[in-house]
């Protein structure tokens, strides 16, 4: 039987927990990651209803996009709802994992999501994360070079896009002399030795460095493998908050609008004033996307749509941009299906049940 910690990876290697937002609180919140798991329940917002169901089920894992706890509790004593959640969840011995703006971080994410549904192509991330990557060099002697090289891939190295096991390799010569107390893996102690070697460089997320590093002194030859880090501000065009791509063919706006509205099931779609433009380049960001928007435009998006926005910003962009609001949950609720797709593509028997709790805290009348 599988473990809440299995789950935990198999989402993890989708939307790691270090690409969340510095605000962000994704992760396991409540329970154990090494206890068994007999199902788990998928949904937006953890609710206390959404516990009952879990119970009910006999499943002790919820994962939700939202994260329950986003600042320290100094009691616990049921008198919010979340710690009321918090208690009957450890009373019934459920664990509640959340993926919030990692998973809205990651390739094919909440964004792609959407885009996915309104049948957009071409799709690109709109907000591509810089600081994220590193470069590893280092040098090692010709005769191990190509199993350093398929080790650091192993490891996670050598992505670039759509391609993998990226690397350059460059020929030259290294020196160095053992001292006393060493043992060379070449060389004689106490006398300067030349050794033919290749520069190896591979670009790799910075969260992998330890596991990269580790699998690197695992099959290097040397006794103090040489290597340099060296920090990128290269965007990850793959990586990043919001997408835009192309509709299939030009449309009016109002026909758009309407999509939106029953794509979404929106009680109401807000938007900015009508220019009767055609809408050809779509901007999407689920949720509370607003600070997009200039992303969007400068991207020559004709329309951004999004969870949330702002009064005020209506008046900033309207003549730019058509903008559309479809509401916070509407926008993210699709989330649950790319849970279920992580997870039974790595675990095709696992019980998983996406919720029946309508867990919108808004209602249009």
């Amino acid at each position: 039987m599988a473990i809440v910690n299995d789950i935990i990876k198999a989402i993890e290697a989708v939307a790691p927990v270090p690409w969340q937002e510095s605000y962000d609180n994704a992760g396991l919140q409540v329970g154990d990651r090494f206890q068994s798991v007999s199902g788990a329940v998928v949904c937006i917002d953890v609710t206390e209803a959404v516990v009952d169901e879990a119970v009910a089920l006999g499943y002790n894992l919820i994962i939700a996009h939202h994260p329950l706890l986003f600042k320290g509790l100094k009691s616990i004593t049921g008198s919010s709802y979340i710690e009321r959640i918090v208690i009957k969840a450890i009373r019934h011995g459920i664990a509640i994992y959340a993926a919030h703006t990692n998973l809205d971080n990651a390739p094919g994410g909440v964004s792609f999501k959407m885009a996915q549904k309104l049948g957009l192509q071409s799709v690109k991330v709109l907000d591509p994360l810089s600081g994220q990557l590193t470069k590893l060099v280092v040098y090692v002697p010709e005769s191990h070079a190509e199993v350093v090289r398929s080790v650091l891939f192993e490891a996670g190295a050598g992505h670039i896009g759509n391609y993998d096991q990226c690397s350059f390799g460059q020929k030259g010569e290294g020196t160095f002399r053992a001292g006393t107390n060493a043992n060379p893996y070449c060389g004689m102690v106490g006398e300067m030795h030349r050794e033919h070697e290749i520069r190896l460089e591979v670009i790799l997320p910075i969260y992998a460095q330890h596991s990269v590093l580790d699998a690197l002194k695992r099959v290097h030859p040397y006794e103090e493998p040489a290597f340099d880090w060296i920090p990128l501000s290269n965007k990850w065009e793959q990586v990043g908050a919001g997408v835009v791509g192309m509709l299939p063919e030009p449309t009016d706006e109002i026909l758009v609008l309407e999509k939106l509205k029953t794509t979404f099931g929106v009680g109401c779609v807000k938007h900015s004033p009508l220019h009767g433009r055609k809408i050809s380049r779509v901007a999407l960001c689920g949720g509370a996307g607003a600070s997009l928007m200039s992303k969007a435009v400068a991207a020559g998006a004709d329309m951004f749509v999004t969870g949330e926005i702002r009064y005020h910003d209506y008046f900033d962009f309207e003549s730019r941009i058509l903008l559309a609001e479809i509401g916070h949950y509407e926008s993210e609720q699709y989330t649950k299906e790319i849970f279920c797709e992580i997870i039974q593509k790595k675990f095709p028997t696992f019980a998983i049940h996406s919720t029946q709790v309508d867990t919108n805290p808004i209602k249009y009348l």
